[in-house]
């Protein structure tokens, strides 16, 4: 009897669709939004990762050409990405490339003989003033010595460009006497663009190119 009521019982239940398919088919769609979701981030973070070898390329060949920059950016070590910022604002609005900020000089070397070729080897040392600079030690020493080297290279005479980022930037009376004795670049003034038009002239960038390559040229005889 309760052998027979088995059989009934069976022949019942497979007449009703198993949850497990249904339960399957679901995880199945789950697990497909997840994949793809998952695809989308992957995409996201190669795109970033392929932007940032670009860029790390092109640091790297202007180094390795000894590319003479019109510009390099001196930045406390907090101010990378404001650097990085008012670096993309120079090249791609006023055209002024190539530059490049200190950060960005080659790993395993000195620090001295960075700032060294870093200011020799661009016709601009521009000063990110803000809030970090004056507690950055670092940044006072790359002040005085490329104030010095200005004065004592008659070719680097107004070279040396101090300037006030949108960003937290340094106020007035706290800026270093040194440095208040020299016109600073304001972005938030309404003159900023003049002011960059002004400094940043192909004249003076071709003269100073000229006298470097000359001096490359004893160096390696």
């Amino acid at each position: 009897m309760g052998h027979k009521n088995s059989k009934i019982f069976s022949s019942l239940l497979s007449t009703f669709p198993r949850r497990k398919s249904i339960f399957g088919q679901e995880d199945k769609h789950f697990e497909d939004i997840r994949k793809n979701h998952s695809d989308k981030h992957l995409n996201e973070l190669m795109e970033e990762k392929e932007e940032k070898q670009e860029t790390e390329k092109l640091t790297k060949e202007y180094l390795e050409e000894e590319v003479f920059f019109k510009f390099v950016i001196l930045h406390a070590e907090d101010d990378i990405q404001e650097a990085l910022r008012v670096q993309g604002m120079l090249q791609d609005q006023f055209g002024i490339r190539p530059g490049i900020i200190f950060a960005e000089m080659p790993c395993g070397r000195q620090y001295l003989q960075n700032l060294d070729d870093a200011v020799n080897g661009s016709a601009w040392t521009i000063f990110l003033l803000t809030e970090n600079f004056l507690r950055d030690t670092w940044c006072n020493f790359q002040f005085y010595t490329s104030l010095m080297n200005s004065i004592n290279r008659q070719h680097k005479y107004n070279s040396v460009i101090p300037m006030r980022p949108l960003n937290n930037p340094l106020p007035r009376h706290r800026t270093p006497f040194a440095l208040q004795t020299i016109n600073a670049l304001e972005e938030e003034s309404c003159g900023f663009c003049k002011q960059v038009e002004k400094i940043f002239q192909d004249s003076v960038y071709e003269k100073q190119k000229a006298i470097w390559k000359q001096s490359k040229t004893v160096v390696d005889a």
